[in-house]
């Protein structure tokens, strides 16, 4: 999840530079959007992984 993130946040500032904003602002959304869930995921995975297994 993260990694995609990075790449859409890498394709975003490919296209700002380039002077694509609407291509730019999109792809800088997404990876917005992508981090947002993965850290929620790792928060989530992270709380459930310390359980203790049922006896």
């Amino acid at each position: 999840m993260f990694y995609w993130a990075l790449v859409f946040l890498v394709v975003a500032l490919v296209a700002g530079v380039l002077g694509f904003t609407g291509i730019a602002g999109m792809a800088a959304n997404i990876a917005w959007l992508l981090f947002i869930v993965g850290l929620i995921l790792f928060v989530v995975f992270l709380v459930l992984g310390r359980r203790r297994p049922p006896v």
